[in-house]
């Protein structure tokens, strides 16, 4: 596939990628780059690299392919760091979560000898950094690749064996279809629960302890998804800010209706609402992205 690769930024997506490419053995070496020296001293104690270097245009020479998995807001600098040092022919991914940004980004710096193909891996937990990695964390799952239009077909087959090397299902598309497919399955909920965790914060001490100690599934799900990385997730807001500012006022105009029908006390209302969200998670759980077993199937 790659005798090659360099991985760039060694969090919790860059770890997993590593350990993924260890499992199935199918890259011949593998360099990293962090500029956090408490992660790099956590990917050399956990042997998380065959090399790692200094500087991140020192780890791309020879590589074949080099995927940025840094938060959004560093990825210009990195680009800047490493385009003089980037091997003819070779292939530049990512793994944002934000892909019209990302677009732009590789548009602007023009490298014109090596191939950008945005992508995105639809993975991740709430815990972040290089210890919070694993092998299995693409599997089964969905890797969306946002290429330009006249993105070579074999160099895009690549990226994709790539990522079905680790597990993923593959799926092309615009980065604009991405971004607003990804503002509701992943941006919006980010944005609810947040808020929901901040109104639960917003008592006095002993009141907030006991919402703290009785707390149910539903806000426990809540803070789940709340104690993501912030860093990537203030990126995400600010860079996908246009989109998500018309998912939120969407949600109020919702929200009000609801809050009118509770108000009303209009039982119809609230069933039908009920019901088709009840639907709507036989849908999710159909399409394979859930399971209908108790709790999540958490054990």
């Amino acid at each position: 596939m790659f005798d090659q690769i360099s991985i760039i930024g060694c969090g919790l997506i860059g770890s997993s990628i590593f350990k993924g490419l260890k499992k199935v053995g199918s890259i011949k070496k593998i360099i990293t780059y962090d500029n956090d020296k408490s992660v790099n001293e956590i990917i050399k104690k956990d042997k998380l690299s065959d090399e790692i270097f200094k500087s991140a245009g020192e780890a791309v020479k020879n590589s074949d392919l080099i995927i940025i998995a840094t938060p959004i807001s560093s990825f210009e600098n990195v680009l800047n760091s490493i385009k003089d040092n980037l091997k003819t022919g070779s292939i530049l991914t990512d793994t944002c979560s934000v892909k019209t940004g990302v677009s732009k980004i590789f548009e602007k710096m023009n490298l014109k000898n090596s191939i950008c193909i945005p992508g995105h891996p639809v993975a991740g937990i709430e815990n972040s950094g290089p210890k919070a990695g694993f092998a299995d964390l693409f599997k089964n799952r969905w890797t969306i690749l946002t290429p330009s239009k006249n993105t070579d077909e074999k160099t895009l087959q690549k990226v994709s064996n790539f990522w079905e090397s680790l597990g993923s299902t593959i799926k092309i598309m615009s980065d604009e279809d991405h971004d607003k497919i990804l503002t509701f399955t992943s941006h919006l909920p980010h944005v609810v629960a947040y808020n929901i965790v901040k109104t639960s914060m917003s008592h006095d001490k002993e009141v907030k302890d006991d919402i703290i100690k009785y707390s149910a599934g539903g806000l426990r799900d809540f803070t789940r998804i709340a104690a993501s990385d912030p860093i990537m997730w203030r990126d995400i807001f600010i860079d996908n800010s246009a989109l998500i500012i018309q998912a939120i006022d969407k949600f109020i105009k919702n929200l009000d209706e609801f809050k009118k029908a509770i108000s009303e006390k209009d039982s119809k209302k609230l069933i039908e609402i009920f019901e088709k969200s009840k639907d709507f998670r036989k849908s999710i759980i159909k399409a394979g992205q859930d399971t209908d077993k108790p709790d999540f199937g958490r054990k």
